[in-house]
């Protein structure tokens, strides 16, 4: 595989997809730029706030990001490069970006409502509630599993004095750019700032807090006091009015990412061109059928002193179809996206014309960091196959900065494996402060009755739609989970990202159809996103049964034991039933609405 080839292939099927299929999709969705926005309609001056493209942008893309498109790539490898190039563009292009810019344009000819509303409104209220009950439990397990993520890449464990001095200044970097959202928040609020200025000033601010945070970083906290503090950050962070916190702090943390991005294309480019990474050792097309078992270069198993078969922590297993398309999520399709889009972004959009570089062009910038993290891999080929690396974003930083370093010197090493660390940490506690927000609207929601709004409801109802009981009680659900083992179930969460792709494009199918706009261009990217999580969920479905009817020390065996398996079967099987149902009313709906207007 020669990156320059894979990477000029990508930019140049991104851009065409941009200019020529987004558009297109903008035309019939209808875009209209003199359409007043819920932004500016509703503006309250704590969520619906209106601000610039490139500041919206910045909220979605470091919101949807996360570790997504570095994970997904990365542990999806051991299918061969081609199959994962293929899903991440195709997808990323005709599902992906379509998924994006659907629900955020649906979202905001609902009054910037959630896509949970434009289901009770289309479909009826019994769907709502299955869906937003669906929605709040699989953003509850993101939160426990990202608050324990980010946790751990600031926590001090003293095993490892290096490691310990990196998660420190991660913290301290991290911190920093919290405070300096604040300041800028504040700072900048009301204020017409040129948009040179805005970002110049945007690239010091982030340039102070990094330098600031590799001199001085003096907290030490274990990973249970981190949990801690961040369960009291996010639970002011969902609270705070947008433009204190989430739309500055989602702004800097941007340039990060694009800096990020930017570094990764110099040293993919520089290493292609002195011929560090002209012929990655990769292969095109492993089969239809992987394992994770870590293999030496000869492709013999590796085996642990003890005699067990050694894991690669940062691969995926099972067959082509449907592993690769839940595995890698963001870089392609993720449900998650829709809800970020219908939640947040909507809210804040100053003009109609805003939604396709912010929906499309989001999702495949997304994509663009799909394939660096591909390349990545291939960079580092041999030890990722032995199972050297822990976790996908070791094998991010040390693949990129090896290749960067292949360029300028070796000295540019560890420098850069920190900044790229750094920089996958921020996205992480970005997704995680968004996706407590997010759960906070779904949870009220669940408690609106037909025809009300949350700021109308009156009775027992007014406790849990209150914002701050709603908040209280999803942080305290998502620090239990993170405190516990939330594992068990955490396998799941991918057909869960899925299944919420599928049932966003049934929604936007169903609001299309009824407002008498053309929507076949969404139903292939439904019906296969259907496809992948009923195949997955069957799969799963059918493994834990066997497994509770085979031998008991097999049984023991797996993660959780007994209950572990339980819990995962249960989980697999409501979600199952729940695709089921919702599918088969939207299509109802949409079969009554095509018999109305043809």
């Amino acid at each position: 595989m020669n990156v320059l080839i894979v990477l000029l292939i990508t930019l140049v099927f991104v851009t065409v997809g941009y200019l020529f299929y987004g558009r297109w999709i903008g035309k019939q969705l209808g875009i209209d730029p003199t359409r007043i926005t819920p932004a500016h309609e509703l503006e309250d001056d704590v969520d619906y706030v209106a601000a610039p493209p490139y500041v919206v942008l910045g909220h979605h893309f470091s919101s949807i990001a996360g570790a997504g498109p570095v994970n997904g790539p990365i542990q999806a490898a051991v299918f061969g490069w081609v199959p994962v190039m293929l899903w991440v563009l195709i997808g990323g292009v005709f599902i992906g970006a379509v998924h994006d810019f659907g629900a955020l344009f649906t979202s905001v000819r609902h009054k910037g409502q959630t896509i949970a509303i434009v289901v009770r409104d289309n479909i009826d209220n019994t769907a709502k509630v299955m869906f937003a009950l669906f929605a709040y439990l699989t953003l509850v397990l993101l939160m426990a599993a990202f608050i324990s993520i980010v946790a751990d890449t600031f926590a001090v464990t003293g095993a490892d004095a290096a490691v310990d001095d990196r998660n420190m200044t991660t913290a301290a970097v991290s911190l920093l750019f919290i405070g300096a959202a604040v300041v800028w928040g504040f700072a900048l609020r009301g204020r017409k700032v040129p948009t040179d200025a805005h970002v110049l000033l945007a690239i010091v601010v982030i340039i102070i807090c990094v330098a600031g945070g590799m001199l001085f970083h003096p907290i030490a906290l274990g990973s249970f006091h981190w949990k801690l503090v961040l369960a009291v950050y996010i639970l002011a962070a969902s609270l705070a009015p947008v433009w204190i916190l989430l739309q500055p702090r989602d702004y800097l943390s941007s340039y990060l990412l694009y800096g990020m991005m930017i570094l990764s294309v110099v040293g993919v480019v520089g290493a292609g061109i002195v011929g560090a990474a002209s012929d990655l050792e990769i292969p095109a097309f492993a089969g239809f059928t992987v394992s994770n078992a870590a293999v030496d270069a000869a492709g013999n198993p590796i085996v642990s002193e003890s005699g067990l078969a050694v894991v690669n922590k940062a691969a995926a297993s099972g067959y082509l179809f449907p592993a690769l398309f839940i595995t890698i999520a963001c870089g392609a399709v993720s449900g998650f996206h829709s809800l970020v889009a219908s939640g947040t972004t909507s809210k804040q959009i100053d003009n109609e014309s805003h939604i396709r570089p912010i929906g499309y062009g989001g999702m495949l910038i997304e994509s663009i960091l799909a394939i660096l993290s591909l390349c990545a891999v291939g960079f580092v080929w041999v030890q990722y196959q032995a199972g050297e690396f822990a976790a996908p974003t070791q094998v991010f930083a040390s693949g990129l900065s090896g290749m960067i370093s292949a360029v300028v010197g070796d000295s540019a090493q560890p420098i850069t494996f920190q900044l790229l660390i750094l920089a996958v940490s921020t996205f992480c506690l970005t997704t995680l402060d968004t996706a407590t927000r997010l759960a906070r609207y779904m949870f009220q929601e669940l408690w609106v009755p037909v025809g009300e709004k949350i700021v109308s409801v009156s009775g027992w109802r007014r406790i849990p739609t209150n914002k701050y009981v709603a908040t209280i009680v999803t942080v305290g659900l998502g620090l239990g989970l993170g405190l516990s083992d939330y594992t068990i179930i955490w396998p799941l969460f991918g057909a869960a990202n899925q299944l919420l792709a599928a049932l966003a494009l049934l929604a936007v199918s169903v609001w299309l159809r009824n407002a008498g706009r053309k929507n076949q261009m969404f139903y292939i990217p439904m019906f296969f996103m259907l496809c992948v999580t009923l195949t997955s969920l069957f799969l799963t479905i059918q493994q834990k049964v066997l497994l509770l009817a085979g031998d008991t020390a097999v049984l023991a065996a797996q993660s959780g034991g007994m209950g572990g398996v339980v819990a995962q079967l249960a989980f697999a099987s409501v979600l199952f039933v729940l695709a089921i149902v919702l599918a088969v009313k939207g299509v109802k709906v949409l079969a009554r609405s095509k018999a109305k207007t043809a």
